[in-house]
């Protein structure tokens, strides 16, 4: 096994601490954990530089620097540099560097993290191993410019360390003391600081990052299109504080917001948008609603009608007889589909003005037609595999 791993590729540093720190988490955390237990102050702990740190990313790292979705006040700048760097996934200009080259060259031999070399290249391996020569970071102009970024860049390091490991732990300690005031346990808890709030902590938000380039990329839906494999998740929008919702993302990458529906979970939208009432975030970039719908139907026509064509090549004479019906229904919601994407578009245009009361409505209708037309594939289905009367 060992001797099919191209050892002259290995990007040695970063492989090592993904590897260490992976180790640690597996092993001496749980061995921390059954000699010393768990109390709500590393939990605690834990939850908050997850926290902290996730929202670096998602919001800093990513919205804000990699897609320019918003604008926002030193003291916040300064805050998701700081613990992005402690959540060592590189400085904010390596990282969108990479960003900005995945979203231009997605699923392409470019793409860094590009899913059709493989899930576990896409979620790891793209970091551990150098395939290609370093490409010129000649696509973030704007953040060479920025000195507190350019700051961040030459010190990240310094600051992971200090922020990522250091803090933890000197919280620990001084909360060893403070409740049990006693060196040892002071000693006891710094340690626990250190693993839980540190080295646990770094492992699973660098991971929940990771399933954004290889889950997102792998399985789960494409409501808006299926021109690239960005896919909708639920689940990783959990963990990754709404970053899931990729498909739309991919889609529409200036806006602000990954969970565009009222009930999709995005904490980091919802940050976002409360810092923007609070003035320290400003200039956020909101797709309007009649392109996102117009997205929506358009990608869903063209699936009905696909579907319509697989289930219909394979009726037999007889069955396509019984579903004939069926399949002139689904034929004219098509054509209504139809007519109702050129009214999203001239809408989308700026052409016609639409009230949120109009696109609800619109919504709504929708959704019956595309229910009515599942039902009528679904009849189709049903009798694909009827055979003709003597076969």
């Amino acid at each position: 096994m060992f001797k099919r791993i191209p050892f002259d590729r290995v990007i040695w540093v970063t492989s090592s601490f993904l590897s260490v720190t992976l180790l640690i988490s597996l092993t001496v955390v749980p061995w921390y954990v059954w000699h010393f237990g768990l109390n709500w102050f590393l939990v605690a702990l834990f939850f908050s530089f997850y926290i902290a740190t996730g929202l670096s990313i998602t919001m800093g790292y990513h919205r804000l620097f990699a897609h320019l979705s918003f604008k926002a006040k030193t003291p916040i700048k300064l805050l998701v540099l700081i613990f992005g760097s402690a959540s060592f996934e590189n400085s904010a200009i390596d990282w969108v560097s990479d960003h900005r080259r995945h979203h231009k060259h997605v699923d392409e031999d470019e793409d860094p993290y590009d899913i059709s070399k493989g899930f576990w290249y896409a979620h790891i391996g793209w970091m551990m191993f150098k395939l290609r020569p370093e490409p010129p970071q000649d696509n973030i102009p704007d953040l060479w410019k920025d000195k507190m970024v350019h700051w961040q860049h030459r010190w990240t390091h310094l600051l992971g360390v200090i922020f990522g490991f250091g803090l933890p732990t000197l919280l620990g300690a001084l909360y060893g003391w403070l409740h049990f005031g006693t060196v040892q346990a002071m000693e006891i808890q710094a340690l626990g600081g250190f693993l839980i709030g540190g080295v646990l902590r770094i492992v699973c938000v660098q991971h929940s990052t990771f399933c954004i380039n290889s889950v997102c990329h792998w399985i789960g839906r494409r409501p808006y299109s299926t021109k690239c494999s960005a896919r909708d998740s639920g689940l990783v929008a959990l963990i990754t504080f709404g970053e899931g919702y990729h498909n739309f993302h991919h889609e529409f990458q200036h806006d602000y917001r990954n969970g565009v529906k009222p009930w999709q979970w995005d904490p980091t939208k919802w940050t976002i948008w409360t810092l923007s009432k609070l003035g320290l975030v400003s200039d956020l970039r909101r797709v309007p609603a009649s392109r996102i719908l117009l997205a929506e139907l358009t990608e869903a026509h063209q699936q009905l009608d696909a579907h319509l064509e697989k289930s219909t090549t394979t009726l037999s004479e007889q069955a396509r007889e019984v579903v004939a019906h069926s399949i002139e229904a689904v034929q004219q919601i098509s054509q209504r589909l139809s007519v109702r994407i050129n009214e999203i578009q001239t809408a989308a245009r700026g052409k016609m003005e639409v009230t949120r009361e109009t696109m609800a409505e619109w919504r709504r209708q929708i959704a019956e037609e595309l229910q009515s037309a599942r039902q009528h594939l679904e009849h189709i289905h049903a009798h694909a595999g009827m055979l003709p009367v003597g076969a």
